[in-house]
């Protein structure tokens, strides 16, 4: 068991540095990153995700690229023009909004900016990340798909099932679900209630490659692959993934190496003319001794990992 941790170039889902454990089985490497509000049980699908990588591997590829979008945290608008500009050809940007202490006029204010730095012809989604109730998801998705020019979908505007299939009848801009889905016991509600257009499937949080293919199968609606902010060791089970499924018509959040100051591979997942080529880069043993956990940080990961082991 390796545990690293890695400062990120901007703080993202509160956080400034990401930490994790990366294990090595027969199949390869995997990882293991539950964010530390998630209890054991909750973490048990992340680890199993970790178990399925090491030591069993994934489905063959039908592609051999994956379309990603480039992910601009909730900054100011001049720093969100320059991170589409370096996104190394992202044609589709998402726009964190609803964020603690910022306003609508924040949110115009960097959605324009995305918009000049990708030009008349790039998609815009915005991720609230549950952040509105029904009544100001209506409101503000109307100022936003106007200063977006166009909002390709919103992700997660609302909390629940029920809400997010309330705010679908109320207005024009495609919805997509992802805590409903990652954090539900029932995965499968946001289908019946016809409570989203876009699902979206994070690898770790659901179990794994495999279980998010069944899942994508059952749900049968339109599948967008995201990261849960992992090394680019837990980025390739997404990689997988979206290169498993049989169609692939958005472009996936899996960019986000792009938001580590630094990795523990030598050669990160990238984007590279706005995808990532399908590969499973492995640890470097000098990235890992650079970014290894403090001995602190460590202990606290074993405790997890066994916590977790005795509920998987």
């Amino acid at each position: 068991m390796h545990a690293w941790s890695i400062p990120l170039t901007t703080r993202f889902r509160g956080l400034t540095v990401r930490d994790g454990v990366l294990l090595q089985g027969d199949a390869g490497w995997g990882e293991f990153s539950p964010f530390w509000d998630y209890d054991a049980a909750e973490s048990a699908a992340w680890w199993r995700a970790a178990r399925e990588a090491a030591d069993v591997g994934w489905p063959e590829p039908v592609r051999d690229r994956v379309p990603v979008n480039v992910t601009v945290p909730a900054v100011d608008p001049a720093t969100a023009h320059g991170i589409v500009l370096a996104s190394a050809g992202c044609r589709t940007a998402k726009v964190k909004v609803a964020e603690p202490g910022q306003t609508v006029a924040d949110e115009i204010a960097r959605l324009e900016a995305v918009r000049d730095a990708l030009g008349p012809g790039g998609r815009i989604r915005v991720d609230a990340n549950a952040g509105w109730d029904v009544g100001t998801a209506v409101v503000r998705l109307a100022l936003l798909d106007r200063a977006a020019g166009g909002l390709e979908y919103a992700e997660q505007p609302v909390p629940t099932v029920e809400d997010l299939a309330a705010l679908r009848r109320r207005t024009q801009v495609p919805i997509a679900a992802d805590e409903s889905i990652r954090r539900a016991e029932d995965p499968y509600a946001v289908a019946r209630a016809e409570a989203a257009d876009v699902v979206v499937l994070k690898v770790q949080p659901l179990g794994g490659v495999r279980a998010c293919l069944e899942l994508a199968e059952r749900i049968a609606l339109p599948v967008v692959v995201s990261s849960a902010l992992e090394s680019s060791v837990g980025l390739a089970a997404g990689v997988a993934l979206a290169a498993a499924l049989p169609e692939l018509p958005y472009a996936c959040g899996l960019a986000t190496a792009q938001l580590f100051t630094a990795d523990v591979v030598a050669e990160p997942l990238l984007p590279v003319d706005g995808a990532i080529p399908v590969r499973r880069p492995e640890p470097d043993p000098a990235l890992l001794a650079a970014h290894a956990a403090d001995e602190a940080l460590t202990a606290r990961w074993r405790r997890r990992v066994e916590e977790v082991r005795a509920r998987a």
